[in-house]
């Protein structure tokens, strides 16, 4: 995916400033909050960064546990690109970095202008999408395996 971003990003019909920007963050610092409505999409050059959600306890406790980690090469956002919607986790720097913000509107135009261009995008965001997919059912298929032994249920089945 950065292969083709990169691209994007060089070309002077997609201006920096205009359709895309360089930001540098630091350690600790809140990259997008969870209810955050935007139609920006992130790619990281360098550092680190956490995804978390925010999860209710019954007793009205919150805790954000980590979801992944991120590094250079690392796309986030990327549902920004089909509609604006409430970002649905946080991500927080581990360390500090610099990333590409880009403009999703824009970038949705100009590869409606390119479509071999864009069909190489989204053929790549897919395989980042099945991956993350992937690994949400794993992460699933372990708490739900967690949640039985707890319980005592496993040794039913």
């Amino acid at each position: 995916m950065k292969d083709t971003i990169l691209q994007v990003i060089g070309d002077p019909q997609f201006p920096e400033g205009e359709a895309w920007r360089r930001r540098r963050f630091q350690a600790n610092e809140y990259i997008v909050r969870e209810g955050d409505q935007d139609r920006i999409m992130y790619l990281v050059e360098s550092g680190s960064l956490r995804v978390s959600g925010r999860v209710t306890l019954d007793d009205r406790r919150h805790i954000q546990p980590g979801l992944c980690d991120l590094g250079a090469g690392d796309l986030f956002g990327e549902l920004s690109l089909f509609e604006s919607h409430a970002r649905t986790a946080s991500v927080i720097a581990i360390e500090g970095g610099t990333l590409v913000e880009i403009d999703c509107r824009r970038l949705s135009r100009y590869l409606d202008e390119r479509p071999e261009l864009g069909y190489q995008v989204l053929k790549r965001l897919f395989h980042v999408l099945i991956d993350r997919l992937s690994q949400a059912n794993e992460r699933v298929e372990h708490l739900f395996a967690w949640g039985l032994k707890m319980h005592g249920i496993d040794r039913h089945l």
